[in-house]
């Protein structure tokens, strides 16, 4: 059985109405970076951040999986198939994949300042003060923020250099850690970029389909479908 690795970014999101930050109204508009994403930020207010996420928790609850996240369970029918994706809402999960990485970490989880294996599951949107650990300290927002190491970029990397296929949708070819990932992968890999912009980076031995996520990724899924099932 042949293995898929998909690489997904903020672009796909954006499609089912989740703002980006490098969007002109991105949800990081009205926030530096600075005060919401880093761990000083945490430490000097955790009000502010909570209050960050939690606006974040209640956007992604009332958006769906849209068409392109669909269409990538499909191909698990036929092949292996893994999505390692930066964005840290759980479409993908919604939308029915069953092997998804995050790179950045995931909005609906928090997790113990002092162990990182303590993670729970939100069950609604709101993080309250009075969610501590197992030692009685504040629970943080499972996000990896700026400025931190990514855990899961080396078993990223390893499932890029076994990958038969591999997808990129809604992330740029300019920007790690889709770039760096990319690098990974076998030199007779099968690679597709889905972009409705043209990346500066060269495009050799990559087949691009200038579409948004939404009409782009069933053109790839339906062309490996019926290239390798």
């Amino acid at each position: 059985m042949k293995r898929i690795v998909v690489l997904t970014g903020a672009g796909i999101s954006a499609e089912s109405g989740i703002k980006t930050f490098r969007d002109s109204d991105g949800l990081w508009e009205n926030y530096r970076v600075e005060d919401v994403a880093t761990y000083d930020a945490w430490l000097r207010n955790p009000d502010l951040v909570r209050e960050f996420y939690n606006q974040r928790r209640k956007e992604i609850l009332e958006t769906s999986p849209n068409e392109a996240h669909k269409q990538l369970v499909r191909l698990e029918e036929y092949f292996r198939v893994d999505v390692v994706t930066q964005n840290i809402d759980d479409l993908h999960e919604r939308a029915g994949s069953s092997n998804v990485l995050h790179l950045h970490g995931e909005a609906r989880k928090l997790v113990s300042q002092t162990n990182p294996e303590e993670v729970v599951t939100l069950s609604g949107w709101e993080q309250t003060k009075d969610m501590i650990d197992s030692l009685g300290k504040p629970l943080r927002p499972f996000i990896v923020w700026f400025g931190e190491a990514v855990p899961n970029i080396v078993p990223a990397a390893e499932l890029c250099q076994r990958a038969d296929i591999m997808i990129v949708v809604g992330t740029s070819l300019n920007v790690y850690p889709a770039a760096g990932l990319l690098g990974y992968a076998k030199s007779d890999c099968d690679k597709y970029l889905v972009d409705p912009k043209e990346p500066n980076a060269s495009l050799k031995g990559i087949h691009f389909v200038k579409k948004k996520a939404t009409e782009g990724v069933k053109e790839v899924v339906d062309l490996i479908i019926e290239k390798y099932a």
